[in-house]
């Protein structure tokens, strides 16, 4: 294969990789009481206390306004203040954005994985790819949820963010390769969960604007409700009552973008809550710094023990991706993630294709890899020579003409398992994060046979026209393990072992979860275990993501909790009135 044709191919992977599903907001709700935190008093006072207005955050708070008073304490800014930020167009630009006020904030696992987390009021809905599917029957049966309030809290979130993708030629073509190499049966558009090949739903309206869990909010009761930005929760308080064991947490501390402290309290005791929303990363690092998690690891950091939970921040996943990428000798529609195919060997294979931006990736990568390198207490994974390599590589591409897709496969569950700890004090600061990608062996099984089944749809009859016959597959093998994906070491093997590809290459899909788990670390109500007055409703809870994206799930789950922590509220004040 000539240079020019490598040239090619390699522009095209470096930058569809990270075309995971961005675009404008339609329209702008003008949210009276969504204000910046410098703006908060010194002391207030509240029913129910949101420590996070992300993906779960905001169904979860508008649905308690219908009962309630409610606080969210946001760490990030409002999506619909820089449009240019969300647009389809400024991916890159917004996904690896290093400034303090970015909507997303980089991180590199200690496997070696350049991942992101929001940072911004609608939570990761408004950074991901944008694919709107509802988890299976199983999961939601073993997760012991009502299937009638999951199926309305499903139909509530949807009337406001979930839509039938328009379904072009070459998202048909994977369909229909899908088809061909046996993932049957064809299912359709569906918002469920079922095996075989179906075309799921997006948060992209017809016209592409992406439609996010901020605007779940518009069903809040506007006097009800204040959402503070750019408010940085610092811990959670902790009292005991007269006679009482067990701690109860009873308020919060945030920091303003001034640097100014604030005071947020529960205005009664014993009745209301603080739930934290915080997500996978955010909730078990602040119960830590709250004094809540395994002792001996508290005790390192110089934090008061409230409660000795050794849970907390174990069971941390992240659905590996591998990918391969497919240069198209024709010319093909912007697409994100709208066609899955659901094996029965616990593989999902979803695509995505098109990309055309004006922006220097290599220099941002360089950029997060040394700002990640430089942090304080951060292990160093990074040399100085691969991150400048990298930013040359990625930069002697761009000139290129991209055109074509990628087909990639996402681990269901997965079963290997990691864990998060403290990497200090500072909550503006990530913790650090172990993921252990394919420590199974199970796993590690179903990639091999996810990348034979991508292979499988490039060579099927219903794709030919979306390749070039005379490009082989061991040809984009070879370009993808020689592309600067991850921090991870390559080894010769991986270009004729397809377990060593999936080892090598392997990616983030921005899944992540665990740490703060159902009757580990929270019950099957999802109040924190040994304490008072304290939730956990978000994905840090889950044992496996949900579906085949987890985001209509973490939305439905505000909603669920919502309504059940509501009727639990009236049933109690109608006892207190007898």
């Amino acid at each position: 294969m000539s240079f020019r044709c490598k040239k090619f191919i390699w522009a095209f992977i470096a930058g569809i990789l990270f075309f995971h599903g961005l675009c404008d907001s339609e329209k702008v709700p003008h949210y009276k009481f969504v204000k910046e935190a410098i703006s908060a008093p010194a002391i207030s006072f509240y029913d129910y206390i949101v420590i996070g207005g992300g993906t779960s955050g905001c169904s979860l708070a508008a649905t308690l306004t219908q009962g309630a008073k409610v606080l969210v304490l946001e760490r990030g800014g409002s999506p619909y203040t820089r449009p240019n930020k969300t647009n389809i167009y400024n991916f890159v630009n917004t996904l690896s954005d290093t400034s303090p006020t970015s909507f997303s904030q980089q991180f590199i696992s200690t496997d070696g994985v350049l991942n992101a987390r929001a940072r911004v009021l609608g939570g990761g809905s408004v950074l991901n790819a944008g694919f709107y599917t509802r988890a299976s029957t199983r999961y939601i049966k073993e997760a012991g949820w009502n299937e009638t309030l999951v199926m309305e809290s499903y139909e509530w979130v949807e009337k406001k963010v979930a839509f039938e993708p328009p379904l072009l030629q070459w998202q048909s073509a994977v369909k229909d390769g899908l088809l061909e190499v046996g993932v049957l049966p064809d299912n359709g558009f569906t918002y469920d969960h079922l095996e075989g090949t179906k075309v799921g739903g997006t948060i992209f309206d017809r016209e592409g604007h992406r439609h996010t869990a901020a605007d779940l909010l518009e069903y809040a009761n506007p006097r009800r409700i204040s959402v503070y930005l750019h408010a940085t929760v610092q811990r959670i308080l902790f009292r005991y009552r007269k006679g009482r064991a067990r701690p109860q947490a009873y308020g919060v501390i945030f920091k303003d973008a001034h640097g100014f402290m604030h005071r947020a309290l529960l205005s009664k005791r014993g009745r209301n809550e603080i739930i934290l929303s915080a997500g996978a990363l955010g909730s078990p690092q602040l119960l830590m710094l709250s004094g809540i998690g395994p002792a001996y690891h508290l005790h390192a950091h110089g934090i008061n023990v409230v409660l000795d939970l050794p849970m907390v921040g174990q069971g941390m996943a992240d659905n590996p991706m591998n990918i391969l990428v497919i240069p198209s000798p024709k010319p093909v529609e912007v697409s994100l993630i709208q066609v899955v195919g659901i094996t029965d060997f616990g593989s999902y294979i979803e695509a995505a294709s098109g990309l055309s931006f004006g922006y220097s990736w290599g220099h941002t990568l360089h950029g997060i890899f040394e700002l990640l390198s430089n942090q304080t207490g951060q292990p160093t994974m990074v040399p100085p020579e691969a991150t400048g390599s990298a930013a040359e590589t990625i930069n002697s591409f761009f000139n290129a003409s991209l055109k074509g897709g990628v087909i990639l496969e996402k681990i269901m569950g997965p079963l290997s398992t990691g864990f998060l700890e403290l990497l200090n004090t500072n909550p503006n600061d990530n913790p650090l994060v172990t993921f252990n990608y394919f420590k199974n062996p199970e796993d590690l099984r179903r990639c091999v046979q996810g990348m034979e089944t991508i292979i499988g749809v490039i060579n099927s009859k219903a794709f030919s026209k979306y390749r070039y016959p005379n490009v082989p597959i061991q040809a984009l093998i070879d370009l993808v393990l020689q592309l600067p994906l991850n921090l991870r070491p390559r080894h010769p093997t991986a270009a004729i072992s397809l377990e060593q590809y999936c080892i090598d290459t392997v990616l983030t899909i921005w899944h992540y979860h665990g740490g703060c788990q159902v009757d580990r670390v929270v019950d099957q109500n999802y109040k924190v275990l040994g304490v008072d007055s304290l939730r956990v409703v978000d994905g840090s809870t889950f044992y496996k993501s949900p579906g085949t994206n987890p985001q209509a799930t973490v939305m439905m789950l505000g909603r669920y909790m919502g309504k059940k922590i509501l009727q639990k509220r009236v049933s109690r004040s109608k006892r207190e009135k007898r």
